[in-house]
């Protein structure tokens, strides 16, 4: 069987210098947090293979958007497709290759850096552990090849910065592909993000846990439960916040009094909005204003 790591009609790759990831990636406070050390782009990657026994001393993402292909790791086969995504932490003996007859296009990078680990570590906590489905999005491949073009353009402090700033938001929309819906509408937020919609739109009132469960058919102990694993907060706590929050702009954009704004609140009681508000913001109402208008 014909196989090869590289060496692809139309494919795309730069391996950037060892020594200008050690002088300047791995040395400069930004960068170091998390870096590219390989990046690119194989269409149709027939005969594509690599094995490493080993491991590798980076992280690797790759994001399958044509044809197929399977990811070995822990002795288990991952069949992928189109829109699949998959992240193999550093160090994990693996293999992979394209599909025989329906060879994938693949893009991918190696990444490192010491919070590198940390969100590695948090994409394997989510559901479907380090393979997920993400929906086609023309933004997020326009932000793939924008980090290519920077680092093509050389390995300038400035370019390299860019990219791995901009690496951030690429692997940020691939953990979390639910919550990257570029030009799409509402329709495909979850049942949480649809309860949050709920208090946003009604922040002028004192919505009940049970308004709350209702606005989405869910029961009051179901929604509770749901809510707060999927946030960390009880739904009433969150919805405090939301008010608070909207209670800032109001500060910050408006000359409404504290009354005016905890009414718009929903508070009848300014003396209960002011409580709320220091609790949440570590200070009141009137300084929180007072501050923001300091030069």
């Amino acid at each position: 069987m014909i196989r090869k790591g590289e060496g692809f009609k139309g494919q795309r790759a730069i391996v950037i210098p060892r020594n200008i990831l050690q002088e300047k990636c791995a040395a400069d406070p930004v960068m170091q947090t998390m870096y590219i050390t390989d990046i690119g782009y194989y269409p149709k990657a027939k005969f594509h293979y690599r094995k490493r026994p080993n491991g590798a001393p980076e992280h690797i993402l790759i994001y399958c958007t044509e044809g197929r292909g399977t990811i070995r790791t822990n002795k288990k086969d991952h069949p992928i497709k189109a829109g699949d995504c998959f992240i193999i932490p550093k160090g994990w003996p693996h293999a992979y290759q394209a599909h025989e007859s329906d060879p994938w296009t693949i893009y991918w990078a190696h990444f490192a850096g010491h919070t590198a680990d940390a969100i590695v570590h948090t994409a394997m906590q989510q559901p479907g552990s380090h393979q997920t489905y993400l929906p086609h999005a023309q933004e997020r491949l326009a932000l793939f090849d924008n980090i290519y073009q920077q680092l093509e353009r050389g390995y300038r402090t400035e370019n390299l910065v860019y990219a791995s700033m901009s690496f951030w938001a690429f692997l940020a929309s691939c953990i979390y592909p639910s919550a990257y819906l570029p030009g799409k509408t509402k329709a495909g937020q979850d049942t949480i993000d649809n309860a949050i919609d709920y208090m946003n739109q009604h922040l002028d009132r004192m919505l009940t846990l049970e308004q709350m469960a209702r606005s989405i058919n869910l029961s009051i102990s179901h929604f509770s439960t749901l809510f707060k694993s999927n946030t960390g907060y009880s739904p009433i706590e969150y919805f405090n916040h939301l008010k608070v929050q909207k209670a800032c702009q109001y500060l910050h954009f408006t000359h409404l009094r504290v009354k005016e704004i905890a009414s718009l609140l929903g508070m009848e009681d300014p003396y209960y909005f002011s409580r709320l508000f220091t609790k949440v913001m570590g200070i009141s109402p009137a300084q929180y204003r007072t501050k923001k208008q300091e030069p």
